[in-house]
């Protein structure tokens, strides 16, 4: 086992690892910006190293001052979180090559889900469903115009190393396919560094919903069962909540198995997802794999009872998993909590937190590194925290997320808070009844 973890992140994500760590009696160190020195992630380290200013690259994507860190601290493993460099296959090999171990996938597997157009042949050759689209990237508007009128429209095309949906149009018509091809290879070069694109069928009313996935070093593979992360805007997610209530016994086993036969062809090594968009016929198909831990994996921690940053760690240090499946026990319901101001466009609201009271109570979980008194800077993704809550059934998760979100007090700033609770008020979400456009006709009070 490893004595002692370096953890490439911050915010509460940083802090969340640092917690499984002190109870596996690991030794963890914190990296952390000038911008970064009151956070919590850096006070309950066992040691913290400064590595830059503010600015994402200049701190927490600058690999060689993260190696440096891990070196002079003589920590023997990484751990990258989410975001910044989790799926940077450069920096999985720069750790390799100075022999400090990374805690996720080795470079050979980011790259090869990593870039869209490859992962959808990579799944093809898996068996898994995908969506009906070019072969690779577009190498012109003419190509694109030629494929659309084979699968027919709607089509969208995305950037071959998007995300956040950076560089992707929905397309209805022939003659918005050439200023939207336009526009989004503009974007996705200025966002990524590279203006690729690639076509595939737009699926309406679809449902967002991924599948939990570990796979240790000796090829053997489990899923944890589903999430729905249909509740989202721009592409953002907002809620996500397991079981999907969308979910049959049937399509969790096509599913779950079709998640599996990606992480077998690619010899996964660590915790993943793999993404898939659901029509509302249940036909699923492939969208993206994420090789690293999700925002969102409490959800399926509270009802599994499975602490999957500890998994991550153990399969790392060449512990074997089980490879038995698991399936929910309970119901649980995630909220994001972000600093933003939901009635001027959801603009950023940084700034220094005056008040603060987080929820408690059975079946009730925060993950977070704000306090009462924490200046919330303004260089970096506006999450703040995660509420979390697990029940018996569905309907009483929702009961408690709403009791929940009435006791989280934050003051001093905007938070995403008052939207969560009209979510939970909502009669369509109630009852189950919601795709990813749920937010869009959404009349936020």
């Amino acid at each position: 086992m490893f004595r002692k973890i370096l953890i490439a992140n911050r915010g509460e994500i940083a802090l969340r690892i640092i917690r499984t760590c002190k109870e596996m009696g690991i030794k963890t160190v914190a990296v952390y910006s000038t911008a970064d020195r009151d956070s919590l992630h850096v006070r309950f380290a066992d040691e913290a190293v400064c590595i830059g200013p503010p600015a994402s690259k200049d701190s927490y994507l600058n690999m060689p001052r993260i190696i440096a860190a891990a070196e002079i601290t003589n920590a023997d493993a990484i751990h990258p979180g989410y975001g910044f460099l989790s799926e940077n296959a450069k920096f999985s090999g720069l750790c390799r090559d100075h022999g400090i171990k990374f805690i996720g996938a080795t470079p050979e597997q980011i790259d090869a889900m990593g870039d869209k157009s490859n992962a959808k042949d990579t799944m093809k050759k898996a068996g898994v469903p995908t969506i009906p689209g070019s072969d690779g990237l577009l190498e012109s508007v003419q190509e694109g115009k030629k494929i659309a009128a084979k699968i027919g429209y709607p089509v969208i095309i995305k950037a071959t190393a998007g995300g956040g949906g950076r560089g992707m149009r929905i397309i209805w018509a022939e003659e918005e396919l050439e200023p939207s091809w336009n526009s989004a290879r503009q974007e996705a070069g200025a966002a990524f560094g590279n203006d690729g694109l690639y076509m595939e069928k737009y699926i309406e009313e679809p449902r967002h919903i991924e599948i939990q996935v570990a796979g240790d070093q000796y090829g053997k593979v489990c899923h944890l069962s589903e999430r729905d992360c249909s509740i989202q805007r721009r592409h953002q997610k907002l809620i996500e909540e397991a079981p999907s209530p969308f979910m049959t016994p049937e399509l969790r086993e096509k599913m779950g198995a079709a998640a599996k036969a990606a992480a077998e062809i690619i010899k996964y090594e660590g915790v993943g997802t793999v993404e898939f968009l659901v029509d509302k016929h249940r036909n699923f198909y492939f969208m993206e794999m994420n090789t690293r831990i999700q925002v969102e994996h409490p959800v399926t921690e509270e009802v599994i009872n499975y602490d999957l940053v500890k998994e991550q760690i153990l399969i790392a240090a060449g512990f074997p998993i089980s490879g038995k499946d698991y399936f929910p026990l309970k119901h649980a319901i995630e909220c994001r909590i972000n600093a933003e101001d939901i009635h001027n466009n959801f603009r950023p609201s940084p700034g220094k937190i005056t008040s603060m009271h987080k929820p408690g109570g059975h079946g009730t979980r925060v993950d977070s590194h704000i306090y009462a008194g924490y200046t919330i800077p303004p260089f970096y993704d506006s999450m703040i925290a995660k509420l979390i809550v697990s029940a018996q059934t569905r309907e009483e998760a929702i009961v408690k997320m709403e009791r929940a979100l009435g006791e989280f007090i934050i003051e001093g700033v905007k938070t995403t808070i008052p939207l969560q609770q009209q979510i939970m008020q909502n009669e369509d979400f109630r009852n189950g009844n919601f795709t990813t456009a749920f937010m869009n006709n959404f009349d936020i009070k």
